[in-house]
């Protein structure tokens, strides 16, 4: 697609496409070698496009990187999301949440994919939050609104959803560390005490507690 032309030459519009295969490229250095390898030459070396098309879908590298890390927190989100459908209530929600971020260090299929990922964009909260502050909240997302939805209802008492789901992660994220360090943890009891932990900060009763652990432990074994 083309616009207005500057100096006699014709400026061309971004391309989805373009922005994609860039994107890409982008992605898989920083699965394979992390944040630090990722430079323009390279991202240009391995899509095989040009400067000039760079520049014309990010304005620098830090750019690129904010969206990188935006693009695969949202294909996580959607799959945490997926995780929480079949929840039967704000609790129950919460409780898959957890759940599928420890799948984090706990899934064959998925922490080898997302450590790399995971860890650099940890790293990157600490060294650069403006870079990764977006995909953050992004996978937060699903569960402010469940923790929303669960202070509406009133099963939650007292929470402010946001700094709640901030709370939440830090717990879920130190035990992901932890397997990760150690190797040592049995998932049903990491999953029973971050799980515990969590609704028990949220105000849940006791008895909604148990009902919630013990249908996970059902589903495990059936």
């Amino acid at each position: 697609m083309e616009s207005s032309s500057t100096g006699g030459r014709k400026k061309l519009e971004p391309d989805p496409r373009v922005r994609i295969a860039i994107l890409s490229a982008a992605s898989k250095i920083v699965r394979e070698e992390g944040v630090g390898a990722l430079g323009i030459a390279a991202v240009l070396a391995r899509s095989q496009l040009s400067t000039r098309a760079f520049y014309r879908h990010f304005g620098s590298k830090d750019e690129l990187v904010s969206a990188v890390f935006l693009d695969m927190a949202r294909v996580e989100k959607l799959r945490l999301r997926r995780r929480m459908t079949a929840a039967s209530d704000p609790a129950r929600a919460v409780a898959a949440w957890v759940d599928g971020r420890l799948d984090l260090a706990f899934n064959e299929e998925i922490r080898s994919d997302l450590r790399k990922v995971s860890l650099e964009a940890q790293t990157q909260m600490f060294a650069a939050p403006e870079l990764v502050g977006a995909a953050y909240d992004e996978i937060l997302r699903p569960l402010v609104e469940e923790l929303r939805r669960g202070s509406e209802l009133g099963l939650f008492t007292e929470i402010d959803p946001d700094n709640e789901a901030r709370s939440i992660h830090g717990v879920v994220w130190a035990n992901v560390e932890r397997q990760w360090a150690t190797a040592d943890c049995d998932l049903s009891d990491v999953r029973e005490r971050v799980q515990r932990f969590c609704l028990r900060g949220l105000g849940v009763s006791s008895e909604t507690i148990n009902a919630v652990l013990g249908e996970r432990v059902s589903a495990t074994t059936t």
